[in-house]
């Protein structure tokens, strides 16, 4: 506005400056221009009001726009101000009743804290006071103590004197018997001692073998009636194992598929499983013939899948047992799982585990393995209950009668006998001491140590001797057929080796970039001959080395 108005009066007095320039013209002028001069001063007089009041105008808008926008800003800053406060005040409230709570829950615990003391101060106080008790009544026991010595020492002092007078009336009798009788003292005694002593010996000897009678009469009844208890309350049943397993068609024209062209099929399978397969007239059933229990039920499964999947050829044949072979090891595991789940015996290391699912698949002279060491375990268990044994030595007790066989099934061959071997896995996996001498001294061959080891003795006896249980010839078949596949199994260059036809054949598969067509030929004669030698067996045995070569590409 200021400048507006400096502008105004720049135009008044720049006019008049004109005016006063142009003053020296002509008068008749002067009239003409001072009229012009007036009312041009008029005219910007009024243009510099207009604009001092409009500029006067503006200015107070501008004011009036400027003090709202400060009355808006104000309001808005108190709002903030205001809506801050009370943000700090519910956060400052907040903070205070959580210091609140915080604090009182330090003086409930801190009530807590000298309740417990005052109860453990009152505890103490009494425990004190029960001290000084039994201190006044030990002092009044020691007063007690103290008055009965002087008695006893008083009667001691009495005793002494009898004694003394007893002495001398002894001497005076002993002299007065030796001038009679005319022996000395220490000869009556030495004879009187030897009398008493030979009559007291007839007297022990015969009453020594008196007891010693009634005891044993008593221990055979009694070991009559824990057996006898023990074999009516154990009822399992008996069962023989064969080595041949029947696998049933839907029809017969699937056996043709089974034998495959030129007979390829069943020779990969009997390769694969080393399984013996008859296929003969029987309608729509085929043989599985095999000493292994284990190979007879992969060669049986696996028939079971290629027959239901329709394709079986040698390719899907390999593929399908090496399958089976796994899932039925996942079973063996399983078996074990629940074998020892239903004994309840915990504690059993996997490994051990494993091993008593496989004995599903072993028998012991013709006897289901895992049902014998389970009887024997259930036996084992009753027998130690009825002589009395606790809680912890009837579990040890069930637990050595169901691994006394373990080393059966052990996975890998040795020397030693079942029952030494199955005490050193058995030891190696940290085993109970007790179970491990069970184990090795169940058949006499190594000395028992504890209660436990003649119980699953007699209860392995028990087991295995029940009419029927088991049978002999097989368990000689099985040994033989296993030690042909032994004698086959160390010579180097042999893959594996498979007791066929009730070991009458035996088929050894060897690793054809190892062994040539000439090695081939000796190993088989090799073979026979060592088997002629060391071995017993009717009739003959056919030794057949199969070499195969395989070339195998893959198109990406």
């Amino acid at each position: 506005m200021e400048i507006i108005i400096g502008l105004a009066i720049g135009l008044l007095v720049g006019a008049a400056i004109a005016y006063f320039i142009f003053g020296g013209k002509a008068k008749e002028q002067d009239n003409a221009h001072q009229l012009e001069a007036e009312k041009l001063l008029a005219d910007a007089r009024l243009k510099a009001e207009k604009i001092q009041a409009d500029a006067e105008l503006k200015a107070e808008k501008t004011f009036a726009e400027y003090r709202d926008k400060q009355e808006a800003f104000k309001k808005q800053k108190i709002a903030e101000s205001r809506e801050k406060f009370a943000r700090y005040k519910e956060e400052f409230k907040q903070e205070k009743a959580e210091e609140l709570i915080e604090l009182r829950e330090k003086r409930e615990a801190l009530k807590e804290e000298q309740a417990a003391m005052r109860e453990e101060r009152a505890g103490f106080k009494a425990e004190l006071d029960e001290v000084l008790k039994a201190k006044e009544g030990l002092k009044k026991r020691e007063e007690e103590i103290e008055s009965r010595k002087q008695e006893l020492d008083l009667e001691i002092e009495r005793t002494r004197e009898k004694q003394e007078e007893l002495e001398s009336q002894h001497e005076r009798f002993t002299a007065e018997l030796e001038r009679i009788a005319g022996l000395s003292q220490s000869e009556a005694k030495q004879r009187l001692l030897e009398d008493v002593r030979a009559k007291s010996e007839n007297e022990a000897l015969s009453l020594r073998r008196e007891l010693l009678s009634e005891a044993k009469e008593d221990a055979a009844k009694d070991a009559r009636k824990v057996v006898i208890n023990t074999i009516q309350r154990m009822c399992a049943e008996m069962t023989i194992e064969n080595t041949v397993s029947v696998f049933s068609l839907d029809n017969d024209n699937v056996k043709g598929q089974i034998i495959g062209r030129e007979g390829r099929n069943i020779r990969a399978i009997e390769a694969a499983t080393g399984a013996e397969l008859v296929v003969d007239d029987t309608p729509e059933t085929i043989v599985i013939s095999s000493f292994d229990p284990i190979r007879r039920e992969v060669a049986r499964l696996s028939l079971k899948r290629l027959v239901s999947d329709g394709r079986i050829h040698p390719a899907r044949i390999e593929e399908v047992v090496n399958k089976t072979r796994k899932e039925l090891e996942q079973g063996i595991k399983e078996i074990g799982q629940k074998t020892v789940i239903e004994l309840d015996i915990h504690g059993l290391p996997a490994e051990l585990i494993r091993m008593v699912g496989r004995m599903r698949y072993r028998s012991s002279y013709g006897q289901n393995l895992l049902k014998h060491s389970v009887e024997t375990a259930h036996l084992c268990a009753v027998m130690a209950a009825e002589m009395g044994l606790n809680k912890k030595q009837v579990k040890l007790a069930k637990r050595a009668g169901l691994l006394h066989d373990i080393g059966k099934v052990a996975d890998e061959d040795s020397e030693l006998s079942h029952a030494l071997y199955g005490m050193q896995l058995a030891e190696k996996l940290n085993e109970n001491p007790i179970v491990v001498n069970a184990i090795g001294a169940h058949h006499d061959e190594i000395e028992m140590n504890n209660i436990i080891s003649p119980i699953v003795q007699a209860c392995d006896a028990i087991s295995g001797a029940r009419p029927g249980a088991r049978r002999e010839i097989l368990e000689g078949y099985i040994n033989r057929i296993k030690e042909l596949e032994d004698i086959a199994k160390k010579n180097e260059g042999v893959n594996s080796a498979f007791a066929m036809q009730a070991g009458r054949e035996l088929r050894v598969m060897v690793e054809a970039d190892k062994v040539s067509d000439q090695h081939a030929d000796e190993l088989s004669f090799k073979i026979s001959q060592e088997i002629q030698e060391t071995m017993q067996y009717p009739g003959q045995i056919k030794v057949m080395v199969i070499r195969e070569t395989r070339s195998v590409a893959y198109a990406r």
